[in-house]
Protein backbone atom coordinates (compact mmCIF):
# COMPACT_ATOMS: atom_id res chain seq x y z
CA UNK A 1 0.00 0.00 0.00
CA UNK A 2 2.60 1.82 0.99
CA UNK A 3 4.56 1.73 -2.27
CA UNK A 4 1.81 2.41 -4.36
CA UNK A 5 0.61 5.44 -2.65
CA UNK A 6 4.79 6.60 -3.31
CA UNK A 7 4.81 6.08 -6.29
CA UNK A 8 1.62 8.00 -7.26
CA UNK A 9 3.19 10.76 -5.56
CA UNK A 10 6.45 10.34 -7.14
CA UNK A 11 4.26 10.81 -10.65
CA UNK A 12 2.48 13.72 -9.74
CA UNK A 13 5.69 15.68 -8.91
CA UNK A 14 7.51 14.86 -12.10
CA UNK A 15 3.71 15.86 -13.92
CA UNK A 16 4.05 18.94 -12.24
CA UNK A 17 7.73 19.64 -13.26
CA UNK A 18 6.72 18.94 -17.05
CA UNK A 19 4.29 21.07 -16.67
CA UNK A 20 6.45 24.10 -15.29
CA UNK A 21 9.05 23.36 -17.44
CA UNK A 22 6.03 23.36 -20.71
CA UNK A 23 3.93 26.28 -19.07
CA UNK A 24 5.59 27.91 -16.53
CA UNK A 25 4.06 29.41 -13.82
CA UNK A 26 2.16 32.77 -14.67
CA UNK A 27 -0.88 31.29 -15.92
CA UNK A 28 -1.86 31.42 -19.47
CA UNK A 29 -0.24 34.04 -20.83
CA UNK A 30 3.18 31.90 -20.88
CA UNK A 31 0.98 29.24 -22.98
CA UNK A 32 3.88 28.38 -25.97
CA UNK A 33 2.49 27.48 -29.07
CA UNK A 34 4.51 25.93 -31.32
CA UNK A 35 4.46 24.80 -35.20
CA UNK A 36 6.69 23.75 -37.82
CA UNK A 37 8.58 25.20 -41.05
CA UNK A 38 7.22 23.66 -44.39
CA UNK A 39 8.51 23.59 -47.48
CA UNK A 40 5.77 24.36 -50.34
CA UNK A 41 4.62 26.56 -52.69
CA UNK A 42 4.87 30.39 -51.32
CA UNK A 43 1.66 32.83 -53.13
CA UNK A 44 1.72 36.03 -52.68
CA UNK A 45 -1.80 37.50 -53.43
CA UNK A 46 -3.67 41.13 -53.64
CA UNK A 47 -7.35 40.31 -52.40
CA UNK A 48 -9.61 42.82 -53.42
CA UNK A 49 -13.75 42.99 -53.76
CA UNK A 50 -15.53 44.06 -56.85
CA UNK A 51 -19.03 43.72 -58.92
CA UNK A 52 -19.24 40.70 -61.44
CA UNK A 53 -20.45 42.35 -64.73
CA UNK A 54 -20.90 41.70 -69.15
CA UNK A 55 -18.42 42.37 -70.72
CA UNK A 56 -21.01 42.85 -73.56
CA UNK A 57 -24.72 44.32 -73.13
CA UNK A 58 -27.00 45.46 -75.29
CA UNK A 59 -28.66 49.11 -73.86
CA UNK A 60 -32.60 48.91 -73.57
CA UNK A 61 -33.12 53.28 -74.16
CA UNK A 62 -35.64 55.30 -73.94
CA UNK A 63 -37.07 57.83 -76.02
CA UNK A 64 -33.92 58.29 -78.43
CA UNK A 65 -36.04 61.04 -80.34
CA UNK A 66 -37.08 63.65 -77.22
CA UNK A 67 -34.48 66.10 -78.26
CA UNK A 68 -35.63 66.84 -81.63
CA UNK A 69 -38.79 68.45 -79.41
CA UNK A 70 -36.73 70.30 -76.70
CA UNK A 71 -37.98 67.28 -74.02
CA UNK A 72 -34.74 66.43 -72.09
CA UNK A 73 -35.50 65.39 -68.69
CA UNK A 74 -37.34 62.02 -69.00
CA UNK A 75 -38.37 60.60 -65.79
CA UNK A 76 -38.65 56.93 -65.42
CA UNK A 77 -42.53 56.01 -63.95
CA UNK A 78 -42.55 52.36 -64.08
CA UNK A 79 -39.75 49.36 -64.91
CA UNK A 80 -39.79 45.65 -64.49
CA UNK A 81 -37.66 43.97 -61.01
CA UNK A 82 -34.01 43.92 -62.47
CA UNK A 83 -32.95 39.81 -62.65
CA UNK A 84 -36.14 39.63 -64.67
CA UNK A 85 -35.65 37.24 -67.60
CA UNK A 86 -37.58 38.64 -70.65
CA UNK A 87 -37.99 37.79 -74.78
CA UNK A 88 -38.13 39.77 -77.70
CA UNK A 89 -41.17 42.18 -77.13
CA UNK A 90 -41.42 41.78 -73.41
CA UNK A 91 -42.56 44.88 -71.47
CA UNK A 92 -39.64 46.46 -70.00
CA UNK A 93 -40.87 49.98 -68.67
CA UNK A 94 -42.82 53.26 -69.17
CA UNK A 95 -41.42 56.94 -69.16
CA UNK A 96 -43.47 59.65 -68.14
CA UNK A 97 -44.91 60.95 -71.07
CA UNK A 98 -46.99 64.16 -69.64
CA UNK A 99 -44.55 66.59 -71.75
CA UNK A 100 -44.73 64.70 -74.78
CA UNK A 101 -48.60 64.59 -74.61
CA UNK A 102 -48.78 68.54 -73.74
CA UNK A 103 -46.72 68.76 -76.85
CA UNK A 104 -48.97 67.07 -78.70
CA UNK A 105 -52.13 69.08 -77.17
CA UNK A 106 -50.73 71.94 -78.33
CA UNK A 107 -49.92 70.82 -81.94
CA UNK A 108 -53.36 69.45 -81.97
CA UNK A 109 -54.60 73.04 -81.35
CA UNK A 110 -52.16 74.34 -84.15
CA UNK A 111 -53.65 72.45 -86.53
CA UNK A 112 -56.78 73.43 -85.75
CA UNK A 113 -55.53 76.87 -86.70
CA UNK A 114 -53.52 76.40 -89.56
CA UNK A 115 -56.54 74.20 -91.18
CA UNK A 116 -58.60 77.85 -90.05
CA UNK A 117 -56.67 80.15 -91.79
CA UNK A 118 -56.03 77.49 -95.21
CA UNK A 119 -60.22 77.51 -95.37
CA UNK A 120 -59.95 81.44 -95.62
CA UNK A 121 -57.41 81.63 -97.85
CA UNK A 122 -59.40 79.05 -99.47
CA UNK A 123 -62.40 81.44 -99.64
CA UNK A 124 -60.70 85.05 -100.07
CA UNK A 125 -58.57 83.14 -103.59
CA UNK A 126 -61.93 81.94 -104.44
CA UNK A 127 -63.76 85.25 -104.01
CA UNK A 128 -60.99 87.30 -105.49
CA UNK A 129 -60.58 85.39 -108.84
CA UNK A 130 -64.31 85.49 -109.44
CA UNK A 131 -64.18 88.87 -108.99
CA UNK A 132 -61.51 89.13 -111.65
CA UNK A 133 -62.92 86.81 -113.91
CA UNK A 134 -66.98 89.12 -113.52
CA UNK A 135 -64.79 91.91 -114.54
CA UNK A 136 -63.11 90.13 -117.71
CA UNK A 137 -66.23 89.50 -118.96
CA UNK A 138 -68.07 92.08 -118.53
CA UNK A 139 -65.14 93.79 -120.58
CA UNK A 140 -65.29 91.01 -123.33
CA UNK A 141 -68.99 92.33 -123.49
CA UNK A 142 -68.56 95.70 -123.49
CA UNK A 143 -66.30 94.84 -126.52
CA UNK A 144 -68.58 92.80 -128.38
CA UNK A 145 -71.30 95.41 -127.64
CA UNK A 146 -69.17 98.50 -129.02
CA UNK A 147 -68.03 96.21 -132.38
CA UNK A 148 -71.76 95.70 -133.41
CA UNK A 149 -72.46 99.11 -132.86
CA UNK A 150 -69.47 99.90 -134.86
CA UNK A 151 -70.89 97.93 -138.03
CA UNK A 152 -73.90 99.30 -137.42
CA UNK A 153 -72.37 102.80 -137.81
CA UNK A 154 -70.79 102.69 -141.49
CA UNK A 155 -72.69 105.49 -142.55
CA UNK A 156 -72.02 107.73 -139.35
CA UNK A 157 -70.04 110.33 -139.41
CA UNK A 158 -66.28 109.75 -139.49
CA UNK A 159 -65.56 111.61 -136.33
CA UNK A 160 -68.52 109.02 -134.74
CA UNK A 161 -66.42 106.00 -136.47
CA UNK A 162 -63.23 106.99 -134.70
CA UNK A 163 -64.98 107.95 -131.20
CA UNK A 164 -66.08 104.38 -131.37
CA UNK A 165 -63.15 102.64 -132.70
CA UNK A 166 -60.55 104.48 -129.94
CA UNK A 167 -63.45 102.91 -127.40
CA UNK A 168 -63.02 99.58 -128.59
CA UNK A 169 -59.03 100.08 -128.20
CA UNK A 170 -59.51 100.85 -125.16
CA UNK A 171 -61.76 98.18 -123.76
CA UNK A 172 -59.62 95.78 -125.31
CA UNK A 173 -56.30 97.28 -123.75
CA UNK A 174 -58.04 97.28 -120.47
CA UNK A 175 -59.22 93.46 -121.51
CA UNK A 176 -55.74 93.03 -121.94
CA UNK A 177 -54.16 94.42 -118.44
CA UNK A 178 -57.31 92.81 -116.47
CA UNK A 179 -55.78 89.59 -117.48
CA UNK A 180 -52.41 89.93 -116.82
CA UNK A 181 -53.59 91.08 -113.46
CA UNK A 182 -55.62 87.86 -113.30
CA UNK A 183 -52.40 85.77 -113.72
CA UNK A 184 -50.61 87.18 -111.39
CA UNK A 185 -53.59 87.16 -108.53
CA UNK A 186 -53.95 83.80 -109.28
CA UNK A 187 -50.32 82.99 -108.93
CA UNK A 188 -50.35 84.65 -105.61
CA UNK A 189 -53.49 83.33 -104.32
CA UNK A 190 -51.63 79.52 -105.13
CA UNK A 191 -48.89 81.17 -103.63
CA UNK A 192 -50.84 81.95 -100.48
CA UNK A 193 -52.63 78.60 -100.64
CA UNK A 194 -48.92 76.50 -100.65
CA UNK A 195 -48.19 78.46 -98.05
CA UNK A 196 -50.85 77.98 -95.60
CA UNK A 197 -51.23 74.49 -96.98
CA UNK A 198 -47.33 73.67 -96.01
CA UNK A 199 -47.60 74.65 -92.53
CA UNK A 200 -51.09 72.26 -92.10
CA UNK A 201 -48.94 69.81 -93.68
CA UNK A 202 -46.09 70.65 -91.50
CA UNK A 203 -48.24 70.61 -88.14
CA UNK A 204 -49.47 66.76 -89.40
CA UNK A 205 -46.22 65.81 -89.78
CA UNK A 206 -45.15 66.67 -86.03
CA UNK A 207 -48.36 65.35 -85.16
CA UNK A 208 -47.69 62.08 -86.53
CA UNK A 209 -44.24 62.14 -85.43
CA UNK A 210 -45.33 62.88 -82.13
CA UNK A 211 -47.42 59.76 -82.13
CA UNK A 212 -44.50 57.94 -82.99
CA UNK A 213 -42.47 59.47 -80.17
CA UNK A 214 -45.64 58.65 -77.71
CA UNK A 215 -44.91 54.95 -78.35
CA UNK A 216 -41.42 55.50 -77.67
CA UNK A 217 -42.48 56.15 -73.96
CA UNK A 218 -43.59 52.61 -73.28
CA UNK A 219 -40.22 50.25 -73.76
CA UNK A 220 -40.16 46.79 -75.15
CA UNK A 221 -36.96 44.18 -74.95
CA UNK A 222 -35.60 44.45 -78.13
CA UNK A 223 -33.68 40.87 -77.93
CA UNK A 224 -33.87 37.88 -75.07
CA UNK A 225 -31.89 37.50 -72.46
CA UNK A 226 -32.05 39.14 -68.10
CA UNK A 227 -32.70 42.45 -67.30
CA UNK A 228 -29.98 44.56 -65.20
CA UNK A 229 -30.22 48.50 -64.10
CA UNK A 230 -27.23 50.91 -65.35
CA UNK A 231 -26.10 53.13 -63.68
CA UNK A 232 -26.07 57.00 -63.59
CA UNK A 233 -22.69 59.54 -64.04
CA UNK A 234 -23.09 59.41 -60.14
CA UNK A 235 -22.73 55.46 -59.65
CA UNK A 236 -26.68 55.41 -59.02
CA UNK A 237 -28.30 52.50 -60.15
CA UNK A 238 -31.81 54.08 -62.24
CA UNK A 239 -34.85 53.21 -60.77
CA UNK A 240 -38.48 54.32 -60.82
CA UNK A 241 -38.50 57.78 -60.04
CA UNK A 242 -34.65 58.31 -61.66
CA UNK A 243 -33.99 60.36 -64.97
CA UNK A 244 -33.00 59.44 -68.31
CA UNK A 245 -31.23 62.12 -71.11
CA UNK A 246 -31.22 62.06 -74.39
CA UNK A 247 -27.55 61.85 -74.20
CA UNK A 248 -27.78 59.27 -71.59
CA UNK A 249 -31.18 57.46 -73.01
CA UNK A 250 -30.33 53.86 -70.94
CA UNK A 251 -32.83 53.03 -68.40
CA UNK A 252 -31.60 49.04 -68.31
CA UNK A 253 -29.55 46.75 -70.58
CA UNK A 254 -29.48 42.97 -71.37
CA UNK A 255 -25.93 41.60 -70.97
CA UNK A 256 -24.13 38.40 -72.22
CA UNK A 257 -23.98 36.24 -69.52
CA UNK A 258 -21.51 33.99 -71.54
CA UNK A 259 -18.89 37.20 -71.22
CA UNK A 260 -18.20 38.14 -67.44
CA UNK A 261 -15.72 39.98 -65.61
CA UNK A 262 -14.92 41.53 -62.80
CA UNK A 263 -14.33 44.92 -62.23
CA UNK A 264 -12.46 45.95 -59.43
CA UNK A 265 -10.56 48.58 -58.15
CA UNK A 266 -7.15 48.56 -55.97
CA UNK A 267 -5.40 50.93 -54.09
CA UNK A 268 -2.38 52.90 -54.69
CA UNK A 269 0.31 50.33 -52.73
CA UNK A 270 -1.54 47.19 -54.38
CA UNK A 271 -1.36 48.57 -57.69
CA UNK A 272 2.03 48.64 -58.07
CA UNK A 273 2.01 44.61 -58.28
CA UNK A 274 -1.16 44.39 -60.27
CA UNK A 275 -0.08 43.13 -64.36
CA UNK A 276 -2.14 42.43 -66.79
CA UNK A 277 -2.02 38.76 -67.66
CA UNK A 278 -1.67 38.07 -64.10
CA UNK A 279 -3.90 34.60 -63.13
CA UNK A 280 -6.99 35.52 -60.28
CA UNK A 281 -9.19 33.41 -58.49
CA UNK A 282 -12.99 34.59 -58.04
CA UNK A 283 -14.68 33.90 -55.73
CA UNK A 284 -18.75 35.15 -55.17
CA UNK A 285 -20.38 36.01 -51.89
CA UNK A 286 -23.70 34.77 -53.22
CA UNK A 287 -21.86 31.17 -53.58
CA UNK A 288 -18.99 30.70 -51.13
CA UNK A 289 -18.60 27.01 -52.90
CA UNK A 290 -18.25 28.51 -56.51
CA UNK A 291 -14.66 29.87 -57.59
CA UNK A 292 -13.92 30.67 -61.09
CA UNK A 293 -10.45 31.39 -62.52
CA UNK A 294 -9.70 34.64 -64.59
CA UNK A 295 -6.79 36.99 -65.85
CA UNK A 296 -6.09 39.99 -65.44
CA UNK A 297 -6.96 42.01 -68.73
CA UNK A 298 -7.13 45.45 -67.96
CA UNK A 299 -5.21 47.84 -65.47
CA UNK A 300 -6.01 51.59 -64.95
CA UNK A 301 -2.84 53.92 -65.61
CA UNK A 302 -4.96 56.95 -63.99
CA UNK A 303 -6.59 56.54 -60.76
CA UNK A 304 -9.75 57.91 -59.33
CA UNK A 305 -11.21 59.93 -56.62
CA UNK A 306 -12.84 58.04 -54.26
CA UNK A 307 -16.23 59.38 -53.29
CA UNK A 308 -15.92 61.46 -50.37
CA UNK A 309 -12.69 60.94 -49.96
CA UNK A 310 -8.95 62.35 -51.13
CA UNK A 311 -7.95 57.93 -51.81
CA UNK A 312 -7.28 57.31 -55.18
CA UNK A 313 -8.43 53.71 -56.51
CA UNK A 314 -7.21 52.33 -59.94
CA UNK A 315 -10.06 50.16 -61.79
CA UNK A 316 -8.87 46.27 -62.55
CA UNK A 317 -10.57 44.27 -65.19
CA UNK A 318 -10.63 40.74 -64.76
CA UNK A 319 -12.10 38.26 -67.46
CA UNK A 320 -13.97 34.82 -66.02
CA UNK A 321 -12.75 31.91 -68.11
CA UNK A 322 -15.49 29.61 -66.92
CA UNK A 323 -19.54 30.45 -66.62
CA UNK A 324 -21.13 29.34 -64.27
CA UNK A 325 -25.45 29.98 -64.45
CA UNK A 326 -25.68 30.94 -61.27
CA UNK A 327 -23.45 33.89 -61.34
CA UNK A 328 -25.14 37.51 -62.46
CA UNK A 329 -23.91 40.51 -63.04
CA UNK A 330 -24.30 43.53 -60.05
CA UNK A 331 -22.72 39.91 -57.27
CA UNK A 332 -19.88 40.98 -54.96
CA UNK A 333 -16.78 39.26 -56.08
CA UNK A 334 -13.59 38.51 -53.86
CA UNK A 335 -10.50 38.70 -56.38
CA UNK A 336 -7.71 36.89 -55.65
CA UNK A 337 -4.93 37.93 -58.02
CA UNK A 338 -1.77 35.93 -57.97
CA UNK A 339 0.99 38.43 -58.10
CA UNK A 340 3.93 36.20 -57.17
CA UNK A 341 4.61 32.67 -56.73
CA UNK A 342 7.97 30.55 -55.61
CA UNK A 343 7.77 26.70 -55.41
CA UNK A 344 9.83 24.62 -53.41
CA UNK A 345 10.25 27.08 -50.58
CA UNK A 346 10.83 27.06 -46.95
CA UNK A 347 7.94 29.06 -45.10
CA UNK A 348 6.93 29.75 -41.74
CA UNK A 349 3.99 32.03 -39.96
CA UNK A 350 4.90 35.84 -39.44
CA UNK A 351 4.01 35.01 -35.90
CA UNK A 352 7.22 32.38 -35.63
CA UNK A 353 9.40 35.80 -36.83
CA UNK A 354 11.05 38.30 -33.94
CA UNK A 355 13.38 41.05 -34.69
CA UNK A 356 15.88 43.12 -32.64
CA UNK A 357 18.80 45.72 -33.99
CA UNK A 358 17.29 44.84 -37.58
CA UNK A 359 17.92 41.29 -37.05
CA UNK A 360 15.36 38.42 -37.61
CA UNK A 361 15.50 35.71 -35.56
CA UNK A 362 12.83 32.81 -34.23
CA UNK A 363 12.87 30.48 -31.10
CA UNK A 364 13.86 26.98 -32.14
CA UNK A 365 13.18 23.94 -30.19
CA UNK A 366 15.74 21.89 -30.01
CA UNK A 367 15.63 18.73 -27.90
CA UNK A 368 14.86 19.71 -24.16
CA UNK A 369 15.55 23.17 -24.65
CA UNK A 370 14.98 26.58 -27.17
CA UNK A 371 17.43 27.95 -29.68
CA UNK A 372 17.00 31.59 -29.86
CA UNK A 373 18.43 31.94 -33.73
CA UNK A 374 18.55 34.19 -36.91
CA UNK A 375 16.90 33.84 -40.00
CA UNK A 376 17.22 35.36 -43.65
CA UNK A 377 14.23 36.35 -45.09
CA UNK A 378 12.23 36.61 -48.68
CA UNK A 379 9.51 37.81 -49.87
CA UNK A 380 6.06 37.92 -47.14
CA UNK A 381 2.19 37.95 -47.81
CA UNK A 382 -0.42 38.57 -44.99
CA UNK A 383 0.15 34.86 -43.45
CA UNK A 384 3.65 33.41 -44.50
CA UNK A 385 7.69 34.61 -44.28
CA UNK A 386 10.01 32.76 -46.91
CA UNK A 387 12.94 31.92 -44.92
CA UNK A 388 15.87 31.36 -47.25
CA UNK A 389 18.65 30.63 -44.28
CA UNK A 390 18.61 29.69 -40.37
CA UNK A 391 15.74 26.98 -40.56
CA UNK A 392 15.37 23.64 -41.63
CA UNK A 393 12.24 21.96 -42.95
CA UNK A 394 10.32 20.44 -40.12
CA UNK A 395 11.95 22.28 -37.52
CA UNK A 396 9.38 23.63 -35.02
CA UNK A 397 9.55 27.18 -33.78
CA UNK A 398 7.55 29.16 -31.34
CA UNK A 399 4.28 31.67 -32.22
CA UNK A 400 5.46 33.79 -28.95
CA UNK A 401 8.44 34.27 -27.65
CA UNK A 402 9.24 32.38 -24.22
CA UNK A 403 9.26 34.78 -21.50
CA UNK A 404 12.48 33.55 -19.74
CA UNK A 405 14.26 33.59 -23.31
CA UNK A 406 13.97 36.89 -24.10
CA UNK A 407 17.45 38.19 -23.17
CA UNK A 408 19.19 35.01 -24.26
CA UNK A 409 21.45 35.97 -26.91
CA UNK A 410 20.79 35.20 -30.70
CA UNK A 411 23.03 32.74 -32.32
CA UNK A 412 24.15 34.78 -35.83
CA UNK A 413 24.40 32.55 -39.54
CA UNK A 414 27.68 31.93 -40.29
Amino acid sequence: MNKKRLALIISGIIILIISYSFFGSSGEEDVLLTTKIIKGTYLNEVIISGEAQSTSSKEINGPINARRFNIYQLKIQDLVAEGTIVKKGDYIGKIDASEVNSKMNDAQLSLESAESRYTLQQLDTTLTLKQERTAIKDLLFNIEENQLELKRSIYEPPATIRQLEIKIEKFERELKEKKEDYSIKKRQANAKMIEVGTEVSKIKKRIEELIDLQKEFTVYSEDDGMVTYVKDWNGNKKKVGATISPWEPALASLPDLTKMESKTYSNEIDIRKIKKDLKVKIGFDAFPDIEIDGIVTEVANVGENKRGSDIKLFQVLIKLNSINKNIRPGMTTSNKILTHQEDNVLMAPLEAIFSKDSISYAYVKSGYSIEKKQVELGLANNEVVIIKKGLNENDVVYLNAPTDLKDKSITLLK
